[in-house]
């Protein structure tokens, strides 16, 4: 005769284990710690700004931030697949040169603005997926891949036009840039969106989304944790780093477009330095360069933390416009030390 013994009404099926540990719920508040910070720093600015030169906390203020930040938006987005798995993306600027200029000119030929937009974002997407092969299949380092992808895109470009290349005033790339009036302020105070900017507002919910509600999402933050004990566990880690760079290079595509359809025009030169500003945002956001780390949201508002600078820079008239690179330096390195030091928290507790 079996004997079964119930547990106790009230007590807790299964493990004691099954339950986050003190350790694993500080590790979580570790994480967002970077996240919080650049949130606390955006506030700051805001409250800064307003006091110092007034006209901050409004609604053409924010207007403006999204709309001449939204490329910026969508590109950190990317970046920031990227960085969770511990890599590198070096060409999102130069591919944003040679897809708005070959889009450009192939608008300017008669192409179907349509057809001309899709051609940009797969241009995107056929060089994202060069420096995925290169790192995946070839062994190349992604600081190496992508670099050498950033030179065959801005090579490209530079052969396509080395002036720029102006959009016909009305094609219909341009009203991808048509400003939707949200709330009809006093006089110019209005709250205006672009379609770009509902492109970038979509992009950063997809991303989101993928990142912490799908399979592939948690294969991304496995692969940053430890690539061989993602492999080990059977995950799909190839045809993982092959779609983050993918997915990097059709943002930067797209990117692409959001920014052409606002400036009205492209050139070779386009994008210098761009690379370095998306990274910077996404580190300043809370995500980790060694990976495994790291929230979609935080590379939004660590986006908005140098859109903001810029907007206070020039508004206070007496700092020069060189500043800017020199503060964003300075705003990189004390969040770099951050993680640097949480880092080490985090390996004295597991230890």
């Amino acid at each position: 005769m079996t004997v079964t013994t119930r547990p106790p009404t009230g007590s807790a099926p299964g493990p004691a284990s099954s339950r986050p540990s003190l350790s694993d719920r500080l590790g979580a508040r570790l994480s967002a710690l970077p996240t919080v910070a650049a949130l606390l720093i955006f506030v700051g600015m805001i409250i800064y700004g307003e006091a110092a030169y007034g006209r901050i906390v409004q609604f053409n203020t924010l207007s403006n931030l999204l709309v001449n930040n939204s490329h910026l938006i969508i590109l950190a987005v990317g970046l920031t697949f990227v960085i969770l798995t511990g890599g590198i993306d070096l060409s999102v600027g130069a591919v944003i040169a040679f897809s708005s200029v070959a889009g450009v000119m192939l608008s300017n030929a008669g192409w179907h603005p349509v057809a001309a937009v899709l051609v940009m974002v797969l241009i995107g997407s056929a060089l994202g997926l060069v420096s995925g092969v290169l790192i995946q299949y070839f062994g190349v380092q992604p600081f190496i891949a992508t670099l050498a992808t950033m030179f065959l895109a801005r090579g490209l470009a530079s052969m396509l036009s080395t002036v720029p290349e102006r959009l016909a005033d009305d094609s219909a790339i341009r009203d991808l840039a048509a400003q939707l009036k949200i709330v009809d302020g006093d006089k110019v105070n209005d709250l205006v969106i672009t379609p770009g900017v509902i492109a970038a507002i979509v992009i950063v919910v997809v991303g989101f989304t993928v990142l912490h509600r799908t399979r592939f999402g948690r294969t991304v933050y496995a692969i940053g944790g430890s690539e061989q004990s993602a492999t080990l566990m059977g995950l799909p880690v190839t045809a993982t780093k092959l779609g983050i760079y993918v997915i990097s290079g059709t943002l930067a595509g797209i990117a692409a477009v959001v920014y052409t359809s606002r400036l009205g025009s492209a050139q070779n030169i386009t994008g210098i330095g761009w690379e370095l500003d998306a990274i910077a945002a996404v580190v300043i956001g809370g995500t980790l360069l060694t990976g495994g780390t790291g929230f979609v949201l935080g590379s939004v508002v660590g986006a908005l933390v140098l859109g903001l600078m810029n907007v206070l820079i020039t508004r206070d008239g007496g700092i020069r416009p060189e500043m800017t690179t020199i503060i964003t330096g300075g705003i990189l390195l004390v969040f770099v030390i951050l993680q640097r030091v949480l880092a080490a928290r985090r390996r004295g507790e597991q230890a």
